[in-house]
């Protein structure tokens, strides 16, 4: 067994883990369904009382006209994407250069649509006004995401926002809200989703991240948007005859996580301020803006699995399954609070950052 594999099952074994909502198991399905008779009637290709009350009640949170049930982001996004350049008649989209899009969905836009991305601003930063003011001409929509995971979940500030959204409209190019994490950042901006929404043309946002749903998500807009995305749901082969495990799951953790959001965002600045506190180690930002950040660890990557391993076993706390090396001598994971930090014995996790640091100075002796 490797180390890296040797990490992941030290981390299972923990007694208490740090990040997310648990255990991705059947139970996430079963918990949810467990007040639902047998006899409910499921959704049919789209249509049906589950998925249409459900569509209906994210439209309102969004504040948008309509929304439509995906069975994933990675859909939902190409498809609006698509329907904005037919609108304009271009096949351009701006979008920063570690959107899900370019790094991680094996050249969709591309090869499926044909649609050639401009890429903002650099891996290392935020999309800024500037940026979209000299982006040139014939770009059909600007897909901003919001936070920005890639670089630790960065945000910009709301004028800058507005600023962008503003100038979009003027100009007549689409804005797109890549709103994965959308409820996580309400906390942060002191904004509702509807207030942020508004700024938008159209809204994805995805139910199996702070949600901690089975998989799903909402792309919203006006009428005629969500219309002609429902066709190309069709053509996707994103209509399945029924999508009610995800419907319900998305609802009911909806209903059980969105008023934690703001517990989550403190504990996630709670948790990376005992990670700056430790020698060699820092987080990404340095004070998170939502419930995720990433920790940046200046230690070879075998070496701190091995720490790592030496802690989980001492104390029954793990950080992390993963670590993923950026050179020989510095390695990050990141980090994304759910309901299982608050499970963890203070003076535990206490210890944990203790050996942590300690460990860290020995490296650097």
């Amino acid at each position: 067994m490797n180390e890296n594999n040797r990490l992941i099952e030290a981390f299972k074994q923990t007694n208490y883990q740090v990040a997310g909502n648990g255990i991705r198991d059947i139970q996430v399905l079963k918990e949810a369904l467990r007040n639902y008779e047998g006899h409910q009637e499921s959704d049919i290709y789209g249509k049906g009382k589950i998925i249409e009350d459900f569509q209906k009640k994210m439209a309102e949170y969004l504040g948008k006209e309509d929304a439509v049930f995906f069975p994933s982001g990675t859909m939902a996004q190409q498809i609006a994407l698509r329907i904005w350049c037919d609108h304009e008649g271009v096949s351009k989209v701006a979008y920063h250069p570690l959107c899900h899009l370019e790094i991680h969905e094996e050249e969709g836009l591309k090869e499926l649509h044909h649609i050639e991305p401009v890429l903002l601003a650099d891996k290392s930063r935020l999309i800024q006004f500037e940026d979209v003011v000299n982006m040139g001409e014939g770009v059909a929509c600007l897909l901003l995401e919001l936070p920005q995971r890639e670089i630790g979940g960065q945000l910009p500030d709301y004028q800058m926002l507005e600023a962008i959204s503003a100038y979009c409209h003027e100009k007549g190019i689409k804005l797109h809200l890549d709103g994965a994490r959308l409820f996580e950042i309400l906390p942060y901006y002191k904004k509702s989703a509807a207030e942020i929404c508004e700024l938008f043309d159209s809204v994805y946002v995805s139910f199996y991240k702070g949600i901690g749903g089975i998989a799903g998500a909402i792309l919203a807009g006006d009428k005629g948007f969500t219309k002609e995305s429902k066709v190309w749901k069709r053509r996707y082969g994103g209509d399945l005859i029924s999508l009610y495990p995800y419907i319900i799951s998305a609802d009911y953790y909806f209903n059980k996580r969105i008023n934690k959001m703001k517990m989550y965002h403190e504990e996630a600045k709670e948790l990376a301020g005992l990670f700056n506190q430790c020698h060699g180690i820092s987080t990404k930002p340095v004070e998170p803006v939502s419930n995720m950040f990433h920790v940046y660890i200046n230690s070879p990557k075998e070496k701190m699995e091995s720490i790592l391993i030496d802690i989980y076993e001492k104390t029954g706390i793990g950080l992390t399954g993963y670590l993923r090396e950026i050179e020989a001598e510095a390695c990050f994971y990141e980090v994304s609070i759910g309901d299982q930090f608050g499970n963890i014995p203070k003076e535990g996790l206490i210890k944990v950052f203790q050996m942590l640091d300690e460990s860290m100075k020995k490296i650097k002796e």
